[in-house]
């Protein structure tokens, strides 16, 4: 490791940047499903002694994105490369010129985000110093910056670090406490510690070895405390509302030409009264039936025999919640992906349009540029697609309320509405159908369980192709179908935990140790110079 140390601070221009995109390329293996932590014990380190031997710029601009900006980024390139890569899985579905650029669009992707942590790790290098305490430098400046990309321009919070210590369920509650931002930063901060052990430059081994035992012990607690709160939490279940969540696997969500409506719903109303067992009485046992996002690839206007089909199919008191796209009443206007409600008469009771809307999925930004390549949004939807006015609350007649969530606005953490208080579950319905195959729809049900153990609220999530599941207020998955199952699986809602601390101080407790860790910086930066 000590020649490893050398060879990342001596290291310059090509070899540097190739020696970096590499380590950030292995940090990469640490997020979901892979869940390779180790991983990051190896990378963060090469990221630290990079910066030791980094030079400094000169002039402002020459400080800011000089050597430091380029380690940064060539490590934050490798890293969402790597973590990214499943995001090409939906240039397949269109073909033609569209898989010819996958892999530019991908890698333009990754180097976008990587700005980010270029800027994060230039920002660190003003104040860095050669203590000890340049892991927290470091730690400050890139959590801000992992902060900044899930906010700045709508936000793209996929992949964040702190997923890596969440691997599994012990693991995961410590997200109940301070989010997976506050997991951020632990996670930098820790795999950076190796980088204390190398090169020993005379210190003995128990001065070296101090930080990262610490460190092994931080996450040897958090498992530990992670097993306590598993085994002695109380799990209450609902008697007042019971869902039958159905995987139809439509197919046509990608090309609305191919879909024959009348077809789509009769598979959907099939499989939906379908019965699993010779006990099951199908509709009649159940009080809400959903439909997942892009199960109705076509507009109600196309096919108005459809709501009366669907009240002839649902027995009394029965309500549908299905995932369906709804027209603006303007003639020519954007439509809106939404969640309706419809009662066993055939009536549409209550909506949600989806205020998050997917960038290059759902709406094509520079649209008039990006078109002279032949470059589209992923989702069909003649005149574009409108983001709805905020996460809220569905309220319906005999329903505990309930937090309505479509399929990536799952991925923001701490923002989740105004009323998320007011919750009794999570409902999350989602197409993921565009990445079949690769470990996308994996990658996205984690990052939603991740929510239902920040809020303290069991989680609901039925998928076009999988994952469905339902998952209790602690994130544990209790009911599931596989992957492309065409299938359906009734489930009953845990009650909500009365809070957890992150759904008390949100993020708070994160922006106070970056305040922290950047006051510690500025003193140990002046420390340096004097």
């Amino acid at each position: 490791m000590t020649w490893l140390a050398e060879t990342a601070m001596l290291a310059h221009g090509w070899r540097r940047f190739l020696l970096l995109l590499v380590a950030g390329a292995v940090a990469a293996l640490s997020v979901p499903p892979f869940f390779i932590v180790p991983a990051l014990f190896v990378a963060f380190p090469v990221l630290v002694w990079a910066l030791d031997g980094a030079e400094r710029g000169r002039g402002l601009l020459g400080r800011v994105f000089g050597p430091a900006f380029r380690i940064g980024f060539a490590f934050g390139l490798g890293y969402f490369t790597v973590a990214f890569h499943w995001l090409g899985a939906a240039f397949f579905v269109d073909g033609g010129v569209m898989i010819a650029i996958m892999p530019f669009a991908i890698v333009a992707l990754a180097a976008l985000i990587a700005l980010f942590w270029g800027l994060g790790c230039a920002l660190a290098h003003l104040f860095w110093s050669h203590s000890p305490w340049r892991i927290l430098t470091l730690t400050t400046f890139l959590s801000a910056a992992e902060w900044a990309r899930g906010h700045v321009f709508s936000g793209f919070p996929f992949d964040l670090v702190g997923y890596s210590l969440t691997a599994n369920d012990d693991m995961m509650q410590a997200a109940s406490l301070v989010g997976v931002y506050g997991l951020t930063f632990l996670a930098i901060l820790l795999a950076s510690t190796p980088a204390l052990i190398w090169p020993a430059d005379g210190r003995g081994w128990a001065r070296r070895l101090a930080p990262f035992s610490l460190a092994m012990l931080v996450i040897a607690a958090q498992i530990g405390w992670g097993n306590y709160r598993l085994n002695h939490t109380e799990i209450a279940v609902r008697d007042d509302i019971k869902l039958r969540l159905v995987q139809p696997v439509v197919y046509e969500h990608s090309d609305w030409s191919q879909a024959v409506p009348a077809d789509v719903i009769t598979r959907l109303l099939d499989l939906s009264a379908s019965r699993t067992n010779p006990a099951d009485p199908g509709l009649e046992g159940v009080t809400h039936l959903v439909w997942p996002e892009s199960s109705l690839p076509f507009f109600m206007s196309q096919y108005p025999e459809a709501l009366a089909r669907i009240a002839r199919a649902l027995p009394p008191n029965v309500t549908l919640l299905t995932g369906a796209p709804r027209e603006d009443y303007e003639a020519g206007g954007p439509g809106y992906n939404s969640i309706l409600a419809i009662n066993s008469d055939g009536e549409i009771i209550a909506s949600y349009d989806k205020s998050h809307l997917v960038p290059f999925g759902e709406y094509l930004p520079y649209a008039d540029f990006f078109s002279q390549f032949g470059i589209r949004q992923f989702v069909p939807g003649a005149n574009g697609w409108a983001a709805g006015d905020g996460r809220r609350l569905m309220s319906l007649p005999d329903t505990p309320a309930f937090l309505a969530i479509i399929c990536y606005e799952a991925i923001f953490s701490g923002d989740l509405g105004a009323d998320i208080d007011k919750a009794q579950f999570l409902f999350n319905i989602t197409n993921d159908a565009w990445f079949d195959g690769s470990i996308g729809p994996a990658q996205h049900a984690h990052h939603a369980r991740v929510r239902a153990v920040e809020e303290g609220m069991p989680l609901v999530r039925a998928a076009n192709s999988g994952l469905t599941f339902l998952a209790d207020p602690l994130g544990r998955v209790t009911a599931s179908l596989a992957p492309q199952q065409v299938a359906l699986l009734d489930v009953v809602p845990a009650q909500r935990l009365a809070g957890t601390p992150f759904s008390q101080w949100r993020h708070w407790p994160f922006l106070i140790a970056l305040l922290a860790g950047l006051a510690i910086a500025w003193l140990s930066s002046r420390r340096r110079r004097a």
